[in-house]
């Protein structure tokens, strides 16, 4: 599938078997994809909690006002991010550099982030989004759908999943076989009302 394709096949489905599973083959290409994703930084602040078990599923279902796509998809990925990911050993984000690309960018991390919990927080966001994204569009390419998924309480599905305080749940993503399609598109605006050349007026 090229890429414009599955951009343009790849929908919120609602409906998944419940039945069929994902290999692990399958799941570890997913994940393999989903690294792939680009982070400031090259820190790589997503954390991907992959949920099989059918008992923590329905728990989260629960959290999730009993939305039957959580449960019946083959897997559920929490895309989390960790919030001080550049404070943990930042040398390693940049360990095949060159030793002189080494020494400018490492230091420069702490800088950046440092004291400033709303930028950290901010480039999680920003993280969770593209690598959920590429989760997406991998899935598709696949023959698999997904949903994403901000409709949860993220207090109780922290406490499921013993989610670390420095740590944040940036989305749910169902992924599995479609049951059924998804429903046709609400309504998409134009592009120009959603974009503007140079500056807005």
């Amino acid at each position: 599938m090229q890429v414009l394709e599955a951009v343009a096949e790849r929908r919120a489905v609602k409906a998944f078997d419940p039945n069929h599973q994902m290999t692990e083959d399958e799941i570890n290409k997913l994940l393999e994809t989903s690294i792939l994703s680009p982070t400031s930084f090259n820190i790589q602040n997503w954390r991907f909690v992959v949920v099989t078990d059918q008992k923590l599923k329905d728990q989260i279902r629960e959290a999730a006002w009993n939305q039957a796509q959580v449960s019946e998809a083959s897997i559920l990925v929490l895309v989390c991010a960790d919030l001080k990911a550049w404070a943990r050993d930042a040398k390693r984000y940049w360990a095949n550099a060159p030793v002189e690309t080494q020494e400018v960018l490492v230091p420069m991390i702490g800088n950046f982030y440092e004291g400033n919990e709303q930028l950290q927080r901010d480039e999680a966001m920003r993280s969770v989004g593209i690598a959920a994204q590429t989760i997406m569009l991998a899935a598709k390419d696949m023959g698999y759908d997904s949903c994403p998924m901000i409709g949860f309480d993220p207090i109780k599905v922290a406490d499921l999943i013993n989610l670390p305080e420095d740590h944040v749940i940036g989305m749910m993503l169902p992924v599995g076989k479609a049951l059924k399609p998804a429903h046709p598109r609400g309504g998409q605006l134009s592009v120009n009302e959603v974009s503007v050349r140079n500056k807005f007026n």
